[in-house]
Parts: C-alpha cells; sequence; structure tokens
C-alpha cells in the first residue's frame, strides 16, 4: 500500500490516473490497529465529522492503543462514554507534548496534540434540555459540536412542565440566528415537538432513557417524538447525543459555509 505523499507523486508523473488515486487514498483512510481494530482516520476530511472512540464495553489496553494511533494519524481523538478508571489509564498513558479535556457531565474526553487549533466555522446550534437529567446527553452534542468549530448557545432544564422556562432561551437563540436546533428530552418528549413548532430552523430530537413505568428507558420518549405533528423535526436514536451533535454540526456548518 502507498503512502499519500507516493500516490500524489504518482500522480503528478502520469503513473496513476486521478480515479486510481481518489480509490487509493480512500483505501489509505483505514488504518488497522493490530487485528483489533479499523481506524477511519481520514473520515473528517471526507464528511466533516471525525471518527468517535466508544470507549464502552471496550477494553482499556485496547482503548489506548487505539487513541494514541488516532493521536498520531489526526493530532486529536474524541472518545466518549469513558468510565473514571479508562480516563485515569488514557492521562497516564499519554506522550509528551498531548493534553487531555474530560467532559464529566458527558464522560468524553479530547486527546489532543499541544499545537491543535480548531477552526471555528460560523456554524451556530441552540441546544435545549426539558430537565437537568438530560444534560449529560445534551453536553455529548456540545462536546462534538464545539470540537468541529461551532457555536452553541446552550439552556437547560426548560421542559414543557414549566414552559415559561422555555421562551427566553428561545427568543435568544432565534436572536442569534441559529443555523439548527438540538432538543433533548426525555419522558414524553414534548419539548421538541414545541420547539419545533415555534422556530424556521431544523429540530434534531433526541430522546433519553429518563423514563418509568410504561414505556420505560426512552422507548415511549423515542415513539412520541417520531409521532410529532410539527414539520421540520428530524429524530435521533435513544440517548444518541453523540449522533445529533454531528447532524448539527453538518447542518451548521454547511450555512455558514453559503454564509459567509
Amino acid at each position: 500500500m502507498y503512502t499519500t505523499k507516493e500516490i500524489l507523486e504518482k500522480t503528478a508523473r502520469g503513473e496513476l490516473t486521478v480515479d486510481e488515486a481518489e480509490k487509493l487514498l480512500r483505501m489509505l483512510s483505514i488504518v488497522e490497529v493490530e487485528v483489533m481494530a479499523k481506524i477511519d482516520a481520514h473520515r473528517e476530511r471526507r464528511n466533516g465529522i471525525p471518527e468517535v472512540v466508544l470507549a464502552e464495553n471496550k477494553a482499556t489496553e485496547d482503548i489506548i492503543e487505539i487513541t494514541l494511533r488516532m493521536l498520531n494519524e489526526n493530532g486529536r481523538v474524541m472518545v466518549s462514554r469513558c468510565t473514571t478508571k479508562q480516563i485515569e489509564a488514557l492521562n497516564q498513558a499519554l506522550p509528551e507534548g498531548a493534553t487531555i479535556q474530560v467532559n464529566d457531565k458527558a464522560k468524553m474526553v479530547i486527546v489532543k496534540q499541544k499545537d491543535f487549533i480548531i477552526k471555528q466555522t460560523g456554524g451556530k446550534i441552540g441546544l435545549l434540555t426539558a430537565g437537568t437529567s438530560d444534560i449529560p446527553v445534551a453536553e455529548e452534542a456540545k462536546v462534538i459540536a464545539q470540537e468541529m468549530g461551532c457555536q452553541v448557545y446552550a439552556s437547560y432544564d426548560v421542559g414543557v412542565a414549566g414552559i415559561h422556562r422555555l421562551l427566553e432561551p428561545l427568543k435568544d437563540m432565534i436572536m442569534n440566528d441559529v443555523d439548527v436546533i438540538i432538543a433533548v428530552a426525555g419522558r414524553e418528549g414534548a419539548l421538541s415537538s414545541v420547539v419545533a413548532g415555534m422556530v424556521n430552523v431544523p429540530v434534531i430530537a433526541v430522546p433519553t432513557s429518563n423514563s418509568y413505568g410504561f414505556g420505560e428507558k426512552g422507548v415511549s420518549t423515542l415513539m412520541a417524538m417520531l409521532q410529532s405533528c410539527s414539520l421540520g423535526l428530524a429524530v435521533v436514536n435513544i440517548d444518541a447525543g453523540v449522533s445529533a451533535g454531528a447532524v448539527a454540526t453538518l447542518i451548521a456548518n454547511r450555512a455558514a459555509k453559503f454564509r459567509s
């Protein structure tokens, strides 16, 4: 397998066609870490969102191995759903010159080379939660959005049980001309329907597992959001803060591109 430089040199010399070079570069984007994982090292260049390492159900030594390889390839790694022990082990394994940021609420870790710089895109995202128990999922979305250069306007605990709490933050988001709004809620998930009926930007609904009884663990929330009569509303999976953040980022960064 050629390196990126070799592919470009061969293309410049006419030894490879543009189509052949593109195919080789796509194949090169899959980096193998021994036999345990295949890392999509160039995903961010290809579709705007970097690969996020899910720590859940992975051995700590495997997480460290994957993180160090991705750090070397990309200069930044995001690791989600980390335990305290995994975070401590990662911190101890980092090479000189690398930094670690921990979002305790989201249980996410961002590892970066010291010289890594986030380019601000101008994308703007609104972020709402119905209750405080929904904040960890919202923080996952916030980390993704901020790491991809977006400005996030967040307001938490503004659910429909006290709907007056929603009006001021929603007005603020409208005044700041956000490109998309993420609404995170459990129970009956009404927040997303209300918000989508009041704004003229896409709304991404995130059901959380903060529900009990009939339709527990977020099932009733997901079903309610999918049945919403408000148009302009899309729904991701239960507790899928990372997914919501990724979709919102693509929308906001695309809007910012044509705004500038």
